[in-house]
């Protein structure tokens, strides 16, 4: 049979398209961003609806048929519709340009982020969901953070507006301005949240406005270039500010704004960062050096040479090498562990370097994309130097008599934006072209209870082992959900009572159970002891388990 969609004479091109064979269901998907499902073999319209403005660019269908999912690529959407009940499962959308700036919550739960498309999204870090979007400004958004209380949210943008955003009721509830229009590109918040510092960079001026009252206090001039980064110190009233002019100026806020100091660079400062303890102030210069500073005295202490750090490959319309090209290379965003004993630089390159400061050493480099870019692939050869031929397999071989073939795959540049670290220096994020980043020492959560209830405790379990209430001391176990626990109560029943215990397990602990069994087989020392488990648990329960 062969249908059209076009029958109104509304002519939209077909992009994507899914079939689920049980239910004789036909998802297709058009470039307006609308959806028919059709149930066949008689073409007949279930329903149909507009989800984006965008070209609806992949769908697929789960295995019962109940939900849809589709991908905008255009606006990086992704949505999951449950087309019986007629409502979504899931929206989720990124940021439709690239993300320039982020920040964590002090507890490290959520991450905040900024965007060339004007918006700013919330993230919840275990979910790796957005859950609120904020989409007041009316230009790119070029810094973001969050004050110390973890329930405020600062956001500068280009559109002369410096915006605080609450995450108890959602909503935009101070603007600050400045009394002339200016382009803010820097942004920081002092450590008690009551005092909000923007940077300009078109009239090279720091603005100061007071959280409570929304009312400007001061505006900083001195600078000659424009402001690139803003940062206050976690433990005194001293606001340090980085310019294009060669300069960091340190402003005490108990002295009226005076400036404390200034700290002479030898090429445009990039960025700042206070140390946690707020002792030390490291500064990045467009040469690509990072420099650290006793600020107190003005004294630098020492400095890292870290352009050969940020290099990449050469890409296929570089006139110029790769090594010479890093020569232009330095880093645009700072950022101290917790400990203040290493510290984290990015720039506009696929790495990111963790330096240790006081060897002033590179300890780890990590490189956040792997892209190849294809068109950028060039194989030159000397035809008359090699030969080839068929062996009986059929295999072809290339003899290369004289190595004068030359391959080089060039990369693909993934740009890193800004870096943030976590509070409890056990993670740290980055936003780059390709996304939003998270890198963490724990791979998955640690402490991830299941029923809990407030007589669950080692303690209380260890008793009961003692009292050898074995199925009750298992399920505790399986409710505080920690592996080494786990491992100690299975292992302390004997083989003797493994039958007994299997017989009274709740369905439920089964599954748990037999879960951790299959984990233990492969690191336990204790086979044929878990292989008793494993017999009885399948013995006894494997017929209701086939069932479900």
């Amino acid at each position: 049979a062969r249908y059209f969609f076009n029958k109104e004479g509304d002519f939209n091109n077909l992009t994507a398209a899914a079939y689920h064979k049980k239910t004789h269901l036909l998802v297709t998907g058009f470039a307006s961003g609308v959806f028919h499902l059709h149930e066949l073999p008689d073409f007949s319209l279930i329903h149909s609806l507009s989800i984006s403005d965008q070209r609806i660019a992949s769908i697929s269908i789960n295995c019962t048929g109940d939900w849809i999912a589709f991908g905008c690529s255009g606006l990086g959407q992704l949505l999951v519709w449950e087309w019986q009940s007629e409502s979504y499962v899931l929206k989720q959308q990124g940021h439709f340009n690239s993300m320039v700036s982020l920040a964590y919550s002090p507890d490290g739960q959520y991450i905040v982020t900024g965007g060339e498309d004007g918006k700013v999204k919330v993230w919840n870090t275990s979910s790796s969901f957005c859950f609120v979007t904020f989409t007041e400004h009316n230009s790119g958004v070029t810094a973001v953070t969050f004050t110390s209380t973890g329930y405020v949210v600062l956001s500068a943008s280009l559109d002369g507006t410096v915006r605080a955003f609450d995450l108890h009721r959602y909503r935009n509830f101070r603007t600050f301005t400045s009394p002339r229009p200016s382009q803010f590109s820097c942004l920081a918040v002092d450590s008690s949240g009551e005092i909000v510092a923007a940077g300009s960079q078109d009239s090279f001026e720091i603005f100061i406005w007071s959280m409570q009252s929304g009312r400007l206090l001061d505006v900083l001039a001195g600078h000659e270039g424009p402001i690139s980064s803003l940062s206050f110190n976690p433990m005194k009233c001293v606001l340090a500010s980085a310019s294009w002019d060669k300069t960091v100026k340190l402003w005490d806020m108990l002295d009226s704004w005076r400036t404390k100091e200034t700290l002479i660079m030898n090429s445009d400062v990039l960025v700042v960062a206070f140390r946690p303890d707020g002792k030390e102030l490291a500064v990045a210069a467009l040469n690509g050096q990072i420099t650290f500073w006793d600020h107190e005295n003005a004294v630098q202490t020492g400095s890292i040479e870290g352009r050969h750090d940020l290099q990449m490959g050469r890409k296929e319309l570089d006139k110029i090498t790769a090594k010479q090209a890093a020569k232009g290379k330095s880093f645009t965003t700072l950022c101290y562990s917790a400990d203040g004993q290493s510290l984290l630089a990015g720039g506009l390159s696929k790495f990111v370097c963790i330096y240790n400061v006081k060897e002033q050493i590179l300890m780890k480099k990590f490189e956040i994309s792997c892209n190849y870019s294809l068109d950028a692939m060039e194989v030159r050869e000397h035809r008359s130097l090699f030969f080839h031929f068929l062996t009986p397999h059929k295999t072809l071989i290339l003899v290369v008599l004289e190595d004068y073939s030359s391959v080089s795959i060039l990369e693909h540049p993934s740009l890193l934006l800004n870096i943030v670290i976590s509070l409890l220096g056990r993670s740290w994020a980055a936003t780059s072209t390709e996304g939003l980043l998270l890198y963490s020492l724990d791979s998955g959560l640690i402490f991830d209870p299941f029923e809990l209830d407030i007589d669950v405790t080692p303690s209380n379990i260890h008793k009961t082992l003692g009292q050898k209430e074995y199925t009750v001391a298992i399920v505790m176990a399986f409710k505080l959900n920690e592996k080494k626990l786990i491992q100690e109560v299975i292992e302390a029943v004997p083989s003797s009572e493994v039958d007994v215990v299997c017989s009274s397990l709740p369905d439920l602990y089964v599954e748990k159970l037999l879960e951790f069994l299959a984990s233990a087989f492969e690191t336990s020392c204790h086979l044929e002891f878990y292989l008793i488990w494993a017999h009885k648990l399948l013995m006894l329960h494997g017929q209701k388990l086939k069932t479900r």
